[in-house]
């Protein structure tokens, strides 16, 4: 299983099981949650891997004010913190460069091309865009 991650104060997670080209989960919950989905995984035998989008290493940037630039600092601390997550309980993962164009697709984009029926947030759609079709075999 492959965990996308989009960090923020409502964080975004898609769980995508790439042996069956399908997800088994998207949604918006708090960082605690989405770790505990994770430790509750791999609890049940699940070998995981997470991606998450590294804020960190956003190489452009807007006309941002001050609270917007604050928001991002946390935002870069989010991925210190699913960044040691992962090293302390040994799960692979991949810090994603974001990538302008590769998340924030509309509602109805999304529907369309992943098949998704379920209601989304903007943070689950940006999670679930970094981990859908993934084509390398992970494990």
């Amino acid at each position: 299983m492959i965990i996308g991650i989009d960090p923020g104060k409502q964080t975004g997670l898609a769980a995508w099981l790439p042996e069956e080209q399908r997800f088994q989960a998207i949604q918006t919950i708090s960082i605690v949650q989405a770790m505990r989905f994770c430790q509750l995984a791999i609890k049940d035998g699940i070998k995981l891997e997470i991606w998450f989008e590294d804020a960190r290493q956003r190489t452009w940037f807007g006309r941002a004010g001050r609270e917007q630039l604050q928001g991002a600092g946390s935002i870069k601390r989010d991925c210190s913190i699913w960044e040691e997550f992962c090293r302390q309980y040994d799960i692979p993962y991949r810090a994603i460069k974001p990538v302008r164009g590769a998340t924030k697709w509309s509602p109805e984009m999304f529907k369309r091309i992943t098949g998704w029926k379920g209601r989304t947030s903007e943070h689950a759609r940006d999670a679930a865009c970094l981990v859908y079709k993934a084509q390398r075999a992970v494990f």
